[in-house]
């Protein structure tokens, strides 16, 4: 048995004789499989040969599922001429009644064969599959249906719908259980199906309530007629899926039944699963109307109190799996309260003590995901028990569970009982663990010390870069969250960086002492660790070092001369990159202590200092070392690939500075502060700039620079038959429209394509366009519109769009033309020109000291009642970016009506713009109040006036 398991599992090695096997079709020929196949055209051989049948049938399913095998070239498979023969020719096996395995073969090859052939074929195979629906043979009528709802339409489907009806009651349970999967597939095929089967709604009732067989010897069909009211339970949620009032009335009748008529524990999970819905959907109609809390639910209907009660009742069931379900959908409403919760930590506390693995794991995940540590408390003992199983998945999660909602006294349990776990579970058991330390520190404050210890013993033991990194992490976040961690860290990372086999990691983790090393009290204890990486390690570190030795010495003056000593050592290194990162450096740290040079305080005042006295103002190494680029380097190099294909650039013999570069749009999509160290993936060299088809175009490239390109936006529906998107180029007077147009009719050949618009102001003028040339089907070109703006008015416009093409038909399978051509006009939804397409995204590094320094004079202030939503409404509607962490609401918010967003913007002209918002949740209307600032008051209210379009 234990060979078996490890064949069956892929952890044993083929062995030679099994290597050398061929498979007995590996050799196949079709022609000769086709010769075979004649056999099934005499219907004297079929009944006389059945097993030669079966065996050409073998060999053609075989065929035509092996394209990938060396010896079957795509010539292999089936051609539509061939399969429409093989699909006639297989009716006349029919004829053969006696063998089931052949006429298994039959209904396989039927439905493997039948999608190369034409849907009017099918007709032929659905008179005998409907002869089998009405056979004596139970398998034959359960095979003959699985294989019609694989291969009818729609208007098919009417024919047979009396003989799925019938099967649907049949007395056979695999008949039934065959029918009511055929009905559920069938519903979700079209909208016409689901129509047809929802008029089956009383057989499938009639299903349910079959009582159970009370015979001793009828416990398989017992079984059987369970996995029948499972079904018919699933057929009729989804038939009810779109009524709320009949998936209420759904759970009225049926809930009661439980237990009694309906019998099958799967059956009752749906009905559990269906109550959770509802309630998820009556708590979203609360929290639109202001309510928040999950009694406000429980007493909102009759409905709703049916719901909890039901799931409460479940919570005792005998049966562990659905008593689970129960706990589950109950655990997984949101806003529930302790008080709701009792009863779900009784029952997950019981499971928490059984004796089957499965129970208990289940329960401890579970268990896991609650938010409420109140009510998860109620489930500590058995946690701790849990925490010691032989199974290191259950402990784990136990582990983490107490960790999060356990008490002081149960905490210092675990801490010190952790390193017994932590040496028997894999490493993604202690990356998960380390999560739940992070949040432990940051609630229990003063146990960093034993957490930082627990913490930089794992970075001591063996283990691979996702766990060591996922450590460093976890310590850098410890020391930017809880300030009184910061120096016993920093040594810890200080003694990892020494016996650190990962380059990569070993690199970063001396940028981050770099970073936070001068804010401590005594800066200069860490340099001496950086140091010997420069004598001991390869060249990678050692550039890396030299740099973090610059860093220390641009933030702390009182070191730059030790510093200076040793970078000196590191002019003569074999390496060129620490070579010159040295040589700079040194030079940099020369020119700043000859400008200011450090003034050592006496004796008092040197007693007296906490902190590291910082450089001087206008200091040049801490200019050249701490400033921040003017962007990322990931906009820096798309910028200077802008640039470079923007005409007569690079022949200009003007400076390249960081103001002449092209603007370049930074997406953030940021839930907080960012303290994981992340490392920079494979660039994407496939990244286009969407103004090369401006460049490209001569009679385009003399307008200009494009500030930014919009995304696209659709003009059509996906199902039309010329499909319109717009791109909207903006530059300094123009604003150049690109409609990308892709034709989807076969028939149809169209060129000469122009759109006409027509604006409902005067703030842009249309002055030219670049007619596209010719699409056939499924091609797409680009013809493009120019609007010259108004000077200083970026007033909102609407233009009105209209597609002007001619028209030519065509054969399809030629191209050849077919008649004259005609001009077409194609009507387009509106398009709209606001002030937030002329804002890019720009994130600003400190954004309290921006808007600090922004003139007051220019501010827009207002309040408004908006549909929004959401925060991403807002930043969508004003085109900016969030700053700060704001752009999601924190994660213990989820009780806020209110949120404050930080938006910054870079506007057209390289006017940068900020804004601070308040949206509040409110039952009449949700209230958006802004602040914007920027060197213009005209900018300021224009953005403003996003808002009101």
């Amino acid at each position: 048995m234990d060979q078996f398991i490890k064949e069956v599992g892929g952890l044993m090695a083929p062995t030679e004789e099994e290597e050398k096997a061929v498979h007995p079709y590996e050799h196949l020929v079709k022609a000769k499989v086709l010769q075979d196949a004649r056999i099934f055209h005499d219907s004297i051989l079929v009944r006389e040969q059945p097993r030669k049948c079966s065996k050409v049938l073998c060999q053609i399913l075989y065929l035509q599922n092996s394209p990938g095998s060396t010896q079957n070239s795509p010539s292999s498979r089936l051609s539509k001429a061939e399969a429409t023969d093989l699909f006639f020719a297989s009716t006349k096996l029919f004829v053969c009644t006696e063998d089931a395995s052949l006429r298994r073969l039959v209904y396989l090859f039927i439905k493997e064969i039948q999608p190369l052939c034409d849907p009017s074929d099918v007709i032929i195979v659905t008179s005998c599959l409907t002869r089998d629906m009405t056979s004596s043979v139970g398998l034959y009528r359960a095979n003959a249906i699985r294989v019609l709802v694989n291969i009818i339409d729609s208007a098919m489907l009417g024919s047979i719908e009396r003989y799925i009806k019938q099967a649907i009651v049949d007395n056979d349970t695999q008949v039934r259980n065959a029918a009511l999967v055929a009905a559920s597939h069938l519903f979700l095929q079209s909208n016409d199906n689901a129509t047809i089967v929802r008029r089956w709604v009383g057989e499938v009732q009639e299903v349910l309530e079959i009582k159970r067989s009370t015979r001793r010897d009828s416990r398989s069909a017992n079984n059987t007629n369970e996995m029948v009211q499972a079904n018919a339970m699933r057929l009729l949620c989804q038939m009810k899926g779109h009524d709320r009032l009949g998936m209420a009335k759904l759970l009225q009748k049926y809930s009661g039944l439980a237990g009694s008529r309906i019998q099958s524990p799967l059956a009752v999970v749906i009905l559990i699963r269906l109550c959770g819905k509802l309630l998820l959907d009556e708590m979203r109609t609360i929290g639109h109307n202001g309510g928040n809390d999950a009694e406000d639910v429980r007493g909102a209907s009759s409905l709703s109190s049916l719901c909890f009660d039901f799931l409460e009742s479940s919570l005792s069931h005998s049966n562990k799996m659905l008593s689970y379900e129960a706990a589950r959908t109950i655990c997984s409403l949101p806003n529930l309260g302790t008080l709701n919760l009792s009863r779900v930590m009784e029952c997950l506390r019981d499971m928490l003590f059984s004796d089957k693995t499965i129970v208990k794991f289940a329960a401890v995940r579970t268990l896991s995901n609650v938010s409420q540590a109140r009510a998860v408390a109620l489930c500590n003992e058995g946690l701790e028990q849990c925490a010691s199983d032989d199974d290191t998945h259950i402990a784990t999660l136990a582990v983490t569970t107490l960790l999060k909602t356990g008490g002081e006294a149960t905490i210092d349990k675990i801490l010190g009982n952790l390193s017994s776990l932590l040496d028997r579970i894999e490493e993604e058991f202690k990356i998960s663990l380390l999560q739940s330390l992070e949040e432990l520190c940051l609630k229990y404050p003063h146990k960093h010390d034993a957490i930082v210890s627990i913490l930089s013993n794992l970075l001591r033991e063996e283990g691979g870069f996702d766990f060591k990194h996922s450590i460093v992490n976890c310590i850098v976040s410890l020391t930017r969250r809880v300030p009184e961690s910061t120096e016993r860290s920093l040594l810890h990372l200080c003694k990892f960086i020494e016996d650190c086999e990962y380059s990569m990691l070993s690199t970063k983790t001396m940028h981050i002492i770099a970073d936070i090393g001068p804010t401590t009290t005594a800066p200069s204890r860490y340099i001496r660790f950086i140091c010997n990486r420069v004598i001991l390690e390869n060249a990678t570190i050692r550039a890396a070092a030299v740099a973090a030795l610059a860093k220390f010495a641009a933030c702390c003056p009182s070191l730059r001369q030790s510093v200076l000593t040793i970078l000196r050592r590191c002019l003569n290194d074999e390496d060129d990159e620490t070579r010159d990162r040295a040589s700079v450096a040194v030079s940099v740290l020369k020119e700043a202590m000859a400008l200011n040079p450090y003034v050592a305080p006496d004796a008092e005042e040197y007693y007296g200092l906490t902190m590291e006295s910082p450089p001087s103002e206008g200091d040049l190494a801490s200019m050249i070392y701490l400033q921040p680029l003017p962007m990322s380097f990931k906009s820096l190099e798309q910028s200077v690939k802008a640039y470079a294909s923007t005409p007569g650039a690079i022949e200009s013999a003007d400076p390249i500075t960081f103001s002449s570069l092209p603007f370049v749009e930074e997406m953030h999509f940021d839930g907080g502060l960012t303290t994981e160290i992340t490392f920079a993936s494979k660039p994407n060299s496939d990244v286009r700039d969407p103004a090369a088809a401006i460049y490209a175009l001569p009679e385009l490239a003399d307008f200009g620079r494009v500030f930014r390109s919009s995304i696209a936006t659709s003009l059509t529906e996906e199902e039309t038959e010329y499909v319109v998107r717009c791109v909207k180029h903006i530059l300094d007077q123009h604003v150049i429209l690109e409609f990308i147009v892709r034709n989807t009719v076969e028939e149809i050949r169209i060129q000469n394509l122009t759109v006409e618009l027509e604006g409902d102001s005067d703030a842009f003028e249309v002055i030219g366009n670049v007619p596209a040339g010719k699409a056939e089907c499924d091609e797409t070109v680009s013809t493009f519109t120019v609007l010259k703006r108004r000077a200083d008015s970026y007033e909102p416009t609407c233009f009105a769009c209209q597609l002007n093409f001619t028209a030519i038909g065509i054969f399809p399978d030629s191209g050849e033309q077919l008649g004259e051509e005609y001009a077409e006009e194609y009507p387009l939804e509106s398009l709209a020109i606001t002030p937030s397409d002329f804002m890019g995204a720009m994130m600003v590094p400190d954004f309290r000291q921006a808007w600090n320094g922004a003139d007051v004079g220019n501010e827009a202030l207002g309040a408004f009642t908006v549909q929004a939503k959401t925060l991403d409404a807002v930043i969508e509607l004003l085109g900016m970016t969030p700053c700060d962490g704001t752009g999601w609401p924190p994660a213990d918010s989820s009780n806020s009506k209110s949120h404050t967003l930080h938006l910054s913007g870079m506007f057209l002209g390289g006017h940068v713009v900020l804004a601070r918002a308040q949206l509040t949740i409110r039952k009449d209307g949700n209230l958006l109040k802004i602040a914007i600032r920027s060197d213009k008051k005209n900018i300021s209210e224009a953005v403003m006036s996003c808002i009101h379009s």
